[in-house]
C-alpha cells in the first residue's frame, strides 16, 4: 500500500462491494472541504457466471465517471491515478460480497470467553455462523459435524486465563483437524485459525493445528477474568480477511492490487466510522442498517464499541421470522386501524417469495413499518443483551460472581445518555415520509431525554468508514455535509403516570420558533425547525419523570433541527400501549395525527 499524504489528496473514489449491487462515490475538495459529488451503482459480480468481482466495480464507477463528466477507468478497467484532469489520487473499497466474512467462534466457557470471542468477531466486521463451547451440551462428534457442515472463512479459538488451565482449550482445538471444513473460495485455500486464548496452551494448539491450516497465535483476548483485550484477534481476524478469503475470493486480487488502503468487511467499517465520529466529537452513537435478511446494531458508549447481527430479523427473507419472535398482536398494536389478521399473514408469505416489491397502498407501507418498529425493536434488544459489563467485562468480581451471574446483566447501552441515532436501511431511509423514519426510530428504540435523529442518505457509511482509516479528517467533513440527513431532535421523559397526568413543561426559543407550553402523559407533538435552525430548549419535568438531569430537575440544551423538527414525546419510558386493540387504535390515532404521519387514516379492512 502506498503512503499517503493527506494534503495532496484532491479526489477520492471509494466503493463498497456489497452482496447484490456495489457502489461507487465520488468525494472532491470543493471550496477547501471534502464534498460527496457523483454516486454511481451497479449489480456485483462475485458469482457465477462473471466471477470477478471487479466487473461489478468497473461498471458502477463508469457510471459515477458519466455523471462527473471525468475519466476515472481506463480502457482497460483499472482505475487511473494519480488525478490531474482525470482519475483519482485515492482509491478504497469495502466488501460484504459472496455473503461477507463468515466465521465460527469457539470458547470454553459460553457465556465467557466464546462471548469475547463472539464480540472479537462482530467487531471486526464478521458474521458469527455458530459458536462451540465447552459447556454448550454438544457432544464432540456433533461440534465436528457442525463445523464440517458450515464451512466457516476462518475460526476464531479462545478459552482460559493466562496461567490457568489448559485442558478445556485443548480439547477445543482437537475438534478442528477431524472436522476439516471445505474451503467456499479456492481448492488451496488453508483455512485460518486464530488461536487467541491461555497463551501457556498455544504450543500444544500449534502441534494439533498444524498441516492444512493456517494457524496465527495472538495475545489472549480474556487474559484475566475481568479484562477483555479484544484488540489483537480483530486485527488479526482483519489482515486474514485480505490474505485468505479476499484472495480467494473470484477478482479480488486484482481489486487489492488496485487500492491503497486495505479492504474492509463493510460491516467492520460502518463501525469505523461510528467510532471516529464518537470519539472526535466525544458522544454516545447508535447506528441501525436494516436489510432484508438481518439487522445490525453499532454502539459507542463511553468509548466503548459493540456490534450484534440479528441474523433473522429482516424485513423480507426474514420477514416472517419477525412475526413469529414479536407475535401478530405486538405487529398490530402499531397498525392505527382495524386490520384482518388472515390477509396480513398472506402479505408476510408475499413478502417472502417476492422480497424486493415494495408497498403499493397505504395500508401496506403501514403495516411494513409496524413490522420494521418489531424488528428494529428485537434487534435492538438483543443488542442491549450482548453489550454488557456483567461477563467479566472492565468490571471486578469473584470466581464465583464469574460462574453464577452468567445472564444478561447490566448493560453499558443507556438511553439516557444516547446522543445520536443514525438509521439505514430501505425501510428507512426510502420511507415516503421522513416522519414516518422518526417515528419507527423513537418506536422501536425508546431514545430518552435529548437525542438528535439522522439517516444515512444514500448508506456511504461503508465508504466513509474505510475513509476514516487513512484521511479522517475527510471521512468527517463528508459524514457531516452528505453522509447524515439530518431529521431533527426528540426530547422523551423517563416515567409512567395516568394518561393526561401532567409530565413536564417546556420553552422552545429561536429566531424561528418561541413556544411554551405542557406536555401531558400520553401526548406526542412536532415543531418545526429547520436543518440549519437551533434553538433552546428547556424542560421541567415533574417530579416523577426524568428529562436527563434526574427527577423532577430542570434541563436546557442547545438542539438542532432537522428535516422533521424537534419532537416532544410525554408517551413515558417504556413505551406502553394498550392491550385492548380499540383503546390502542385510538391512542395511536392520536398519536399519528399529532405528527401527521400518513395522508389519511383508512377505516375500512384490508381487502385481497
Amino acid at each position: 500500500m502506498k503512503e499517503i499524504d493527506p494534503d495532496k489528496i484532491r479526489v477520492i473514489l471509494a466503493t463498497d462491494c456489497g452482496s447484490t449491487t456495489t457502489k461507487a462515490i465520488l468525494i472532491q475538495k470543493v471550496n477547501g472541504v471534502y464534498r460527496q459529488t457523483h454516486r454511481g451503482e451497479a449489480p456485483t459480480t462475485v458469482e457465477e457466471p462473471l466471477a470477478d468481482v471487479t466487473m461489478g466495480v468497473v461498471n458502477a464507477v463508469t457510471e459515477a465517471q458519466e455523471l462527473a463528466d471525468r475519466r476515472l477507468v481506463d480502457e482497460d478497467g483499472r482505475i487511473i491515478q494519480p488525478a490531474e484532469d482525470d482519475g483519482c489520487d485515492l482509491y478504497i473499497s469495502t466488501s460484504s460480497a459472496g455473503g461477507g466474512l463468515q466465521m465460527m467462534v469457539a470458547g470454553v466457557v459460553r457465556e465467557m470467553t466464546a462471548e469475547s470471542a463472539k464480540r472479537a468477531a462482530l467487531g471486526a466486521g464478521a458474521i458469527v455462523m455458530d459458536v462451540i463451547a465447552s459447556n454448550d451440551k454438544r457432544r464432540p462428534h456433533e461440534q465436528i459435524q457442525r463445523i464440517r457442515e458450515l464451512r466457516p472463512d476462518m475460526i476464531l479459538i479462545s478459552g482460559g486465563i493466562d496461567g490457568g488451565t489448559i485442558t478445556h482449550v485443548v480439547q477445543i482445538a482437537e475438534l478442528i483437524p477431524p472436522a476439516n471444513p471445505r474451503p467456499r473460495f479456492g481448492s488451496e485455500y488453508r483455512l485460518p485459525v486464530i488461536y487467541a486464548g491461555n497463551r501457556d496452551a498455544a504450543a500444544l494448539v500449534e502441534e494439533i493445528i498444524s498441516g492444512g491450516f493456517d494457524l496465527t497465535i495472538v495475545d489472549n483476548l480474556r487474559p484475566v477474568l475481568e479484562r477483555e483485550n479484544l484488540g489483537p484477534a480483530r486485527d488479526a481476524i482483519h489482515d486474514l480477511f485480505l490474505e485468505h478469503v479476499m484472495a480467494h475470493a473470484p477478482g479480488y486480487d486484482k481489486l487489492m492490487q488496485s487500492t491503497d488502503a486495505p479492504i474492509m468487511p463493510t460491516p467492520a467499517a460502518v463501525g469505523n466510522i461510528l467510532q471516529t465520529i464518537a470519539s472526535k466529537k466525544g458522544i454516545n452513537v447508535v447506528g441501525v442498517d436494516i436489510g432484508g435478511a438481518t439487522t445490525d446494531v453499532f454502539s459507542v458508549f463511553d468509548g466503548t464499541f459493540n456490534r450484534t447481527v440479528s441474523a433473522n430479523l429482516g424485513m423480507s427473507y426474514s420477514i416472517s421470522n419477525v412475526c413469529a419472535e414479536a407475535g401478530m398482536p405486538n405487529i398490530l398494536r402499531w397498525i392505527h386501524f382495524d386490520m384482518d389478521e388472515r390477509e396480513l399473514r398472506n402479505r408476510v408469505k408475499n413478502k417472502m417469495i417476492r422480497p424486493t416489491t415494495i408497498p403499493q397502498t397505504l395500508e401496506a407501507l403501514v403495516f411494513e413499518q409496524a413490522v420494521a418498529r418489531e424488528a428494529l425493536r428485537l434487534a435492538y434488544q438483543q443488542h442491549q443483551a450482548f453489550a454488557t459489563t456483567l461477563k467479566g467485562v472492565q468490571q471486578q468480581r469473584t470466581v464465583g460472581d464469574t460462574f453464577t451471574q452468567v445472564s444478561s446483566g447490566q448493560t453499558i447501552v443507556d438511553n439516557m445518555k444516547l446522543d445520536l441515532l443514525v438509521a439505514s436501511g430501505g425501510v428507512l431511509s426510502h420511507a415516503p415520509d421522513m416522519r414516518q423514519t422518526a417515528m419507527m426510530l423513537i418506536d422501536a428504540f425508546q431514545p430518552e431525554g435529548f437525542t438528535e435523529l439522522a439517516k444515512d442518505s444514500i448508506f456511504m457509511m461503508p465508504h466513509l468508514g474505510v475513509l476514516a482509516a487513512v484521511h479522517p479528517q475527510a471521512s468527517l467533513e463528508v459524514f457531516e455535509h452528505d453522509c447524515l440527513v439530518a431529521l431533527g431532535t426528540t426530547v422523551a421523559a423517563k416515567g409512567l403516570a395516568k394518561p393526561g397526568r401532567p409530565c413536564f413543561r417546556y420553552s422552545i426559543r429561536s429566531g424561528a420558533l418561541n413556544e411554551s407550553g405542557q406536555m401531558r402523559f400520553g401526548e406526542i407533538r412536532l415543531f418545526p425547525l429547520g436543518q440549519d435552525q437551533t434553538a433552546s430548549v428547556t424542560i421541567q419535568p415533574e417530579r416523577s419523570f426524568d428529562c436527563g438531569a434526574g427527577a423532577g430537575r430542570e434541563i436546557e440544551r442547545e438542539i438542532r433541527g432537522g428535516t422533521v423538527g424537534l419532537i416532544l414525546d410525554a408517551r413515558g419510558r417504556p413505551l406502553a400501549i394498550p392491550d385492548q386493540p380499540e383503546a390502542g387504535r385510538e391512542l395511536l390515532k392520536k398519536w399519528v395525527s399529532a405528527l401527521e404521519l400518513y395522508p389519511e387514516i383508512p377505516t375500512a379492512p384490508l381487502s385481497g
